[in-house]
């Protein structure tokens, strides 16, 4: 094991537990999945699916890494069938221990082929795009960063936040490492230890920006478009810069999906998989409290979000999105 991945490991091991997951069943014959997505998501996921199915499911909910360790010390003693990620670098995880079984080409067809890696061991299934939340009484447009890679530069220093213990930050500096290098990304990390305010959670970002409390902060689409819809009462004054221009910044973090070899359920396995990318599938993610993006082709989320075809964001290797060392960087830095 690499020093990098026994950083991960030791960072995560103590809340991968399995007293720490929660479970919608108790059915010995369920479908078993280790979810790490949203839950109220997958929950309405996994319900369409028994309706249509009558296969009965149960989610194991926790978080990317904390699940993705679990399954690499389980190995083939792990009860799971399907593994599901918010972002990829935790599927690479287990990937790299060969812990996946290859899917079907009926599966993979499903998805353009920039949302899954070539050798076809999982695919992805949702995503969302990053973006720059701004106080729009504090911040002009024409003050707007043109990239993100610009928010460690002094003059923002005081005047950004951002959440960077979870799993959505941490994929973005995976995107930064894989497409600026790791001198680039050290110097980043630093640069946004010296210039922002570290707060616990990216709803917690979008509520200090939008009351005037910091200038802007770094999130996901959908913490804004959520707010939007429910009431506004967190994003009125504030909007949404989209990078663009293929920057990091407009990174789009892929939500992942895969097919345990050690699982008991493997025809059960691969029609929840086939339901999850299926149109119907994408439709039920669609309709959604998530306002993530759908990635079938078949099924556009719609509802005034900002489409995924127009986001221009960087050409980046999902299978290459690192965890570990993006945790060793972001140890160094003095975030986690």
């Amino acid at each position: 094991m690499s020093v990098a991945k026994k950083l991960l490991v030791g960072a995560t091991a103590l809340v991968a537990i399995a007293p720490g997951l929660t479970a919608c069943s108790g059915d010995e014959d369920a479908l078993v999945i280790y979810n790490a997505q949203h839950e109220e998501l997958i929950e309405a996921v996994a319900k369409a699916f028994e309706e249509k199915t009558d296969i009965n499911v149960e989610l194991r909910n926790g978080k990317d890494l904390e699940l993705a360790n679990q399954l690499v010390q389980e190995g083939s003693a792990s009860p799971a069938d399907v593994f599901l990620t918010e972002n990829s670098p935790g599927m690479t995880l287990v990937a790299e221990d060969g812990l996946f079984k290859p899917l079907p080409q009926k599966i993979l067809d499903q998805i353009p082929a920039g949302f899954r890696p070539a050798d076809g061991s999982w695919t992805g299934f949702a995503a969302r795009s990053t973006v720059f939340v701004y106080n729009t009484e504090q911040l002009t447009e024409a003050e707007l960063p043109a990239s993100i890679m610009d928010l460690a530069d002094p003059e923002w220093q005081g005047r950004i936040s951002f959440s960077p213990t979870g799993a959505d930050f941490q994929a973005i500096v995976s995107a930064v490492l894989a497409t600026e290098g790791e001198e680039a990304t050290q110097e980043w990390l630093a640069g946004l230890k010296a210039n922002g305010t570290v707060l616990d959670g990216n709803n917690v970002v979008l509520q200090q920006v939008d009351d005037g409390e910091i200038e802007g902060g770094i999130i996901y689409h959908y913490y804004w478009y959520r707010d939007q819809e429910e009431n506004g009462e967190n994003s009125d004054d504030s909007q949404l810069h989209y990078f663009g221009n293929q920057d990091p910044g407009a990174f789009v973090s892929v939500s992942g999906a895969g097919i345990l070899k050690g699982g008991k359920h493997d025809a059960d396995a691969e029609k929840f998989m086939e339901f999850l990318v299926s149109p119907e599938g994408q439709q039920v993610i669609a309709d959604s409290y998530a306002l993530e993006y759908t990635l079938n082709p078949e099924v556009d989320l719609g509802r005034d979000v900002k489409p995924l075809s127009e986001l221009q964001p960087p050409t980046v290797d999902i299978a290459t999105l690192n965890s570990p060392q993006v945790v060793e960087l972001m140890q160094e830095a003095g975030f986690l």
